[in-house]
């Protein structure tokens, strides 16, 4: 009656395991999922599905095209993870990323400049 159930620790064990695994499954779902609302590849999609007729191929053909990049990406991302420092490669993002905004709000700024 006292004594602990083995059991209850292979249950522990398998809850701490799977509480990783739903959290990354939650965020990576949630983030592509809003990353992909309304931008243009499902723009395309709707199109492309209106054009045709044909909305089961077309669900099939863009599925399809969304796994082999998430696939690309994950294997990327793999690769980086095993073979950058990290933190090598996150001040290298960021400069990437920093450049990037700096260079849109430029574009942005010249183009308003000129209308």
């Amino acid at each position: 009656m006292g004594k602990p159930n083995s059991n209850s620790k292979i249950e522990e064990g398998d809850s701490k395991d799977s509480s990783p695994f739903f959290s990354i499954l939650i965020t990576s779902f949630s983030t592509i999922f809003l990353a992909e609302l309304g931008d243009k590849t499902q723009l395309a999609t709707l199109i492309i599905s209106a054009q045709s007729g044909r909305p089961l191929i077309v669900f099939i053909g863009a599925s399809l095209a969304l796994i082999s990049t998430s696939l690309l990406g994950v294997l990327i991302g793999r690769w980086i993870a095993n073979n950058l420092p990290r933190q090598k490669f996150t001040v290298v993002s960021g400069i990437v990323m920093l450049s990037l905004g700096i260079y849109l709000v430029t574009q942005g700024f010249i183009g308003f400049i000129q209308n």
